[in-house]
């Protein structure tokens, strides 16, 4: 008889994804990824809230994670609390039918019974419904189906979340920064099956040297895209940058799969009798004609559009889980540099203006006064995918409403550059479907992709980092290197645009 293999209640969830993910991290972890810089600092922040979030239950007992420490440690001094009275315990450590939990914040009611909070660092707002934090409510039903096993009696089965609606005031309020959503009925539905799926686990896990034989398909990316994808898609099924997926979403039913399961993942493999939106036709004619396309009429009524002087414009932002400036949401993009490259006319060569907040402070007003300095009324305002820099805009004019008048005249007077590529003016083969600037450059602007390799940074996810660190360093020089990376990377995001928009009206002589 094979020994039962202990699960953590993270690999629990991993097995209910897929079980040959659960197989890979147990028998062959060396064939999964890696965690990349973003998904490290969401965890980081995850531990920040959850830090946060046990303020709210003052005066507890810690049991810290230590992997040197066996676990039976850390479940014994557990015991040793609940029976010494102990109200609340962070990171409550039980094991029952071959599963490990630790409960965030384990909390003692009036009545001698037990409430479970577990803490996520995802956001909460009244349009949400239960069916969006489904993930969350499997991981607390083992939590229960644990406790419950190991003889204790739950009153209440929270998801501890933090506010969307929460408006930080001069003072932080944790009671209304933080929501608990008690998921206790919901978490008791599925107690029956937990059971019968534990024993399916450790039959799949108890073949050492079988991997599961389980297809690619939705559950790759759902709820989470699988540390396994890489293996799964490119090195068993060999499913090529550009695929079928690319063309049609990969949801439950879509038909990209029904695509794939007829053996179809080739783009200019798709007949012609299958049934496609127009959008989709012109996508896999652009595949079989394999050319650069170019429709110069349409690039000329897009550039028709644009009157000097042109102001090519781009944001950075970071966000703040909790929210240290009065107005601000838990994780709003709230802008803290801006570049600008000003060109007055056909033969002038643009001119640079910048905005870099200081760090620790709140850059929001400061910025906005700036801009509306830089960037007078009824000009035309360049941006790259300008939702973005639409949608800052939008929320700098409610938050400051004496500037409202003059934001609304820059969003009304923006022009998004990436039109003629999202909308397929402009194609070249290795763009494969994608259109983003990085993308664009080595095919449009082939000498630009140079200037960014030698930058310290290269892309808005080691901005918004730098920018961060920023608070936490001393050294005076180190601060004015960052800050001169800084600028340096988001004005080559501006100069670019400048580029693109010449060679677009190149395209057109």
């Amino acid at each position: 008889m094979n020994k039962k293999i202990s699960l953590s209640k993270s690999l629990y969830l991993n097995g209910l994804q897929c079980q040959k993910y659960l197989w890979l991290k147990i028998h062959r972890k060396e064939k999964l990824q890696k965690p990349d810089t973003n998904l490290e600092a969401i965890f980081t922040t995850g531990d920040k809230v959850g830090e946060k979030a046990c303020k709210l239950f003052p005066g507890g007992k810690q049991i810290k994670y230590d992997e040197t420490v066996p676990h039976s440690e850390r479940i014994a001094l557990t015991k040793k609390y609940i029976s010494d009275g102990v109200k609340t315990i962070y990171e409550a450590t039980f094991e029952y039918d071959g599963v490990l939990v630790m409960v965030d914040i384990l909390n003692l009611d009036n009545d001698g019974n037990f409430e479970i909070y577990e803490v996520k660092s995802s956001t909460w707002n009244s349009k949400k419904d239960l069916k969006s934090i489904d993930t969350y409510i499997k991981d607390i039903s083992i939590q229960y189906y644990v406790l419950n096993g190991c003889g204790l009696k739950i009153s209440k089965a929270c998801i501890t979340l933090l506010n969307g609606e929460y408006i930080r005031e001069e003072k932080e309020n944790l009671d209304k920064l933080f929501i608990h959503k008690d998921v206790m009925k919901e978490a008791m539905s599925l107690q029956n099956k937990i059971p019968e799926t534990l024993k399916v686990f450790q039959s799949t896990l108890g073949i050492k040297k079988t991997e599961p034989k389980i297809d690619i398909g939705w559950h790759c990316k759902n709820p989470n895209i699988c540390f396994g994808y890489d293996y799964c898609w490119t090195q068993q099924r060999s499913i090529p940058e550009y695929s079928v997926f690319n063309i049609f979403p990969l949801t439950k039913k879509s038909k990209a799969l029904e695509l794939y399961q007829k053996g179809i993942i080739n783009i200019e493999d798709i007949p012609r009798s299958e049934k496609l939106t127009k959008i989709q036709i012109k996508q896999v004619d652009l595949v079989k004609a394999n050319k650069v396309v170019m429709d110069k009429n349409a690039i000329k009524v897009f550039l028709k559009s644009f009157n000097y002087p042109y102001y090519y414009f781009d944001f950075e932002t970071f966000q703040q889980a909790f929210p240290e400036f009065i107005g601000v949401k838990p994780f709003q993009q709230i802008p803290f540099q801006y570049s600008l490259h000003i060109k007055h006319h056909p033969s002038s060569k643009p001119f640079h203006e910048k905005f870099l907040a200081d760090s620790g402070s709140d850059p929001r007003e400061s910025l906005v006064r700036k801009l509306i300095s830089d960037i007078p009324p009824d000009v035309t305002v360049i941006a790259f995918n300008s939702s973005f820099e639409k949608s800052i805009l939008k929320e700098l004019a409610r938050q400051f409403p004496k500037y409202k008048e003059h934001l609304e005249n820059i969003i009304n007077n923006m022009i998004d550059l990436a039109e003629p590529f999202r909308n397929k003016y402009y194609y070249h083969p290795k763009m494969k479907g994608k259109h983003s600037i990085k993308i664009l450059l080595p095919l449009v602007v082939p000498e630009m992709p140079k200037e960014y390799e030698k930058l310290n940074i290269k892309n808005g996810a080691d901005a918004m980092q730098a920018f961060s660190d920023l608070a936490t360093i001393r050294d005076i020089k180190k601060i004015n290197k960052i800050r001169k990376d800084l600028e340096e990377y988001c004005a080559l995001d501006t100069l670019a645009m400048v580029k693109i928009h010449d060679k677009l009206l190149k395209f057109c002589e």
